[in-house]
Parts: structure tokens; sequence; C-alpha cells
């Protein structure tokens, strides 16, 4: 479920509308108080606040969110675009912010992107044949060997693994490891796709394969 708290209720209704019509079981909320009680006593996967709410505001919420669930990915919507209003928001706990008005084509891209982001790190650990991921610590090993990675080629190789034989377009990439909103060139995914290569060339249970005009896909030998 998605937990929509916002105080306008026509737009929290139009929000929840466009969700459902998306697929998603979507639930409007009026105020921070009544997320919380939410919170508390269902399984929430994803929470869109906005930051102006009577009483506890968005930046508060996000910040008792955590401590009720520190891995709930939370997207942050304001009327504000101001860089000292985006950073508040991610220093409470936001994982994605977004300004009014919204975009909802773009709202449902980020919501993906972010779903699939707190799914990959919930599952913590790969384990295949000769090649161990720890996320937690973003360590890889390779025959018994520790191989030394970045954490953006680690995330990287990780997303693939995890959605092993899965197309992932170098948008897709830069979106789950850079972010929707870097301004770095796709094409510095195939940057750090050669490199990954050459640090794991001698694993033997996996390979990353490219997909000629699209992008990559992680093959499990």
């Amino acid at each position: 479920m998605i937990l929509v708290a916002e105080d306008d209720e026509s737009l929290n209704e139009l929000i929840c509308l466009k969700l459902k019509n998306e697929g998603f079981n979507a639930k409007g909320v009026f105020n921070a108080q009544e997320a919380i009680e939410i919170l508390q006593t269902k399984r929430i996967n994803l929470l869109i606040t906005d930051i102006m709410m009577p009483g506890i505001n968005g930046h508060d919420l996000a910040k008792q969110v955590k401590m009720i669930d520190e891995n709930l990915p939370i997207l942050m919507i304001t009327a504000k675009s101001e860089f000292s209003d985006m950073q508040t928001g991610f220093l409470s706990g936001a994982d994605d912010y977004m300004s009014k008005p919204l975009n909802f084509k773009e709202m449902i891209l980020r919501i993906n992107a972010l779903l699939r982001r707190a799914k990959i790190a919930n599952s913590r650990q790969i384990t295949l044949k000769s090649t161990k991921l720890d996320y937690d610590n973003l360590r890889l090993s390779i025959q018994n060997s520790e191989v030394t990675l970045t954490p953006k080629e680690f995330y990287t190789l990780f997303l693939l693994l995890k959605n092993e034989g899965k197309i992932f377009t170098r948008f897709e990439i830069m979106q789950e490891i850079w972010g929707f909103d870097s301004q770095s060139d796709e094409r510095v995914v195939d940057t750090h796709i050669k490199k990954i290569r050459a640090k794991v060339k001698h694993a033997d249970d996996f390979e990353i394969v490219t997909i000629r005009t699209l992008g990559y896909k992680a093959k499990i030998l």
C-alpha cells in the first residue's frame, strides 16, 4: 500500500486516483498524525508526504516514519523548490523529492524506482556458486577473494544480479544508482560497466551482457 499524506483534499484524491490507475493500492490521509497511526498498524510500502500540513509538518513526519521503519521509502512533495528546502527534506529522511505542480507521469517513474530500490535494499545479500555480495558492507568476494568496487560500481552490479535476466536501459540504471535528478550523461553507465567487468573478469558464475542499443543485463552461469 502507498500512503498519501496531503492536506489538500483535491490533490490527495487525484494522487490516489493516479496511483490506483497504475495498479497500486493507495490510501489518503490529511495530516501527519493520521499517517503515523496507519504506519503503526498497517504494512506500508511507500509514503508520499506534503511538507506544509497542519500540526506536524512533512519534515517531522519523515523523521518519525524513519524511526518506525528506517527502510520505508519516502517521496516528499512541496510547493517550494529552493535547494535549501530540498536539502532539509533529504536530511529529514526523504528518499526523493518533487515540486508542485506535480507531473504525474514523472511521479509514477519515481515511485517505481523507489520501490525497486527498496526491494533490492531489503534483500541484503546475494550468494552464487563462488560470488558473494553483501549490500550492508558494500563487500564483494569472488572465489574467496575480496574485490574492491566503488559504491556506484557495487550498487550497479547488485542491481543487475538481483534482477538476473532483466534488461536495464542506461536511463534506468542512471535512475536507480545516480538518482532521477543526476546531471551525468547516460554514457557514464558504460564507463562503470567497463570497470566492473575488468574487476570481476575471473568470476565464473555470472556475466554482464550488453544488449545492443538498449543497455545491460546479468546472466547467472
